[in-house]
């Protein structure tokens, strides 16, 4: 499974679509990564890993927990105020003390307000508006659902979301789009029940430009 772990400092807790986001941004950045691809040294663990279930498990870590995770092999992604730190897949049973002991529960995160609109052009990963998920496992489905669309994309079309940093945003549906999404022919991540929701729901539609033939329904 590929960990990730959210920054949440008791005083200063990231925004719910902000750490959404980051860490969707976080899984591109480990896929394209030149150590996780050809002969990189993290090639053969991402490569196995993508030959199976594309597991994520979002973990949470403040204060000395948050060094001792930052000073292991993996990235760290920043967005507007949240950090996301990815590390290589590990085995179910294989991972490194300093995460295996991070929580995975209580990541609950807010918005303070509305999230704007998308703007145009811009990939957009939409979550059920039917599914209620905490926010680390709402941040793994966005890291699925964004890993779908780069798998979908051509090469040329990877290099240049990269090159632009990987502009992306995730947003709730509205219920009157979700039928469309699904339907629409763009990626659609279904879970797999190991956590919070049953096996088979939809979860997120990866909406990326260049995957979609004609313009699809956008949320209010």
């Amino acid at each position: 499974m590929l960990p990730l772990v959210v920054r949440l400092e008791r005083d200063a807790p990231p925004a719910r679509t902000d750490a959404l986001e980051t860490a969707a941004r976080a899984v591109l950045v480990l896929l394209s990564d030149e150590r996780a691809v050809g002969a990189g040294e993290w090639a053969p663990v991402v490569h196995a890993w993508q030959d199976s279930r594309i597991r994520k498990v979002v973990r949470r870590a403040r204060g000395a927990e948050w060094r001792r995770a930052a000073a292991l092999p993996g990235i760290t992604v920043t967005g507007r105020e949240a950090e996301v730190r990815v590390f290589p897949p590990v085995p179910l049973d294989g991972w490194p003390k300093d995460l295996a002991r991070l929580q995975v529960s209580g990541t609950e995160l807010d918005d303070p307000g509305a999230p704007a609109e998308p703007a145009d052009g811009v990939p957009v990963l939409w979550l059920s508006p039917a599914l209620e998920m905490s926010a680390g496992k709402a941040m793994a489905q966005a890291g699925h659902g964004a890993q779908l669309a780069w798998w979908g994309l051509a090469a040329a079309e990877r290099e240049s979301w990269r090159a632009a940093g990987f502009p992306l945003a995730v947003r709730t549906a509205e219920p009157a789009a979700w039928a469309a999404l699904t339907t629409g022919g763009l990626p659609v991540v279904r879970d797999a029940g190991f956590t919070e929701i049953p096996s088979g729901s939809c979860t997120v539609v990866a909406d990326h430009p260049a995957l979609r033939g004609s313009t699809l329904p956008s949320a209010g």
